[in-house]
């Protein structure tokens, strides 16, 4: 009996681990990601240029510090997914990026190094659900708070983000850098 056992846990765990999505599967998580990614950018950026608007760094960066998070949450709840923003190039230490994602992150870099296209990327993460990667293009509306100091940042604006961000990493990109990536996870029915 106990030879039996193992033998179903054994295949249980192999036919778990051979999970795969088919071509249909990847391209409709794929258009869900990426809407769900637009989504979530422009309600985080359109409350973000509104607070740019009122009153620059100042006001942004505090709106991001405390409202950015609740607000993927939110975009998350009404999608029923999780959703992570993340880089190498931290400021927020809560977006820390896990193994998988500094996998993606890594590749994503070689690519955009070598001038290669970067697209969406949707595979089975280790949980076992289908999961969503898209790199993040720097805009030129961020470089007020993620460009070059002394150029893009001014020095008063890079003390508001040390202020908030004292372990910030995430200033010196250029209009068009790789900022990190949106990392999507499609949650399995039962969850």
């Amino acid at each position: 009996m106990h030879k039996f056992f193992l033998i179903f846990v054994f295949v249980a765990v192999l036919s778990s681990c051979s999970k795969s999505l088919s071509k249909s599967e990847v391209e409709q998580y794929t258009i869900k990601g990426a809407e769900i990614a637009q989504t979530t950018a422009k309600k985080l950026g359109g409350t973000l240029v509104e607070k740019m608007k009122d009153g620059g760094v100042k006001e942004a960066v505090p709106f991001c510090n405390t409202t950015a998070l609740p607000i993927t949450e939110e975009m998350a709840y009404k999608f029923n997914v999780d959703i992570k923003r993340t880089s190498h190039l931290l400021r927020n230490q809560k977006n820390k990026p896990n193994e998988e994602e500094v996998l993606v992150l890594n590749n994503y870099s070689k690519l955009f190094a070598n001038n290669k296209p970067m697209k969406p990327v949707v595979e089975i993460d280790k949980s076992g659900n289908p999961h969503f990667y898209a790199p993040i293009i720097l805009q030129k509306k961020c470089l007020a708070c993620h460009g070059e100091i002394g150029i893009d940042v001014t020095k008063k604006s890079d003390s508001i983000i040390e202020s908030y961000y004292p372990k910030d990493l995430a200033t010196g990109f250029k209009e068009g850098d790789l900022r990190g990536i949106w990392s999507i996870t499609f949650k399995q029915p039962s969850e």
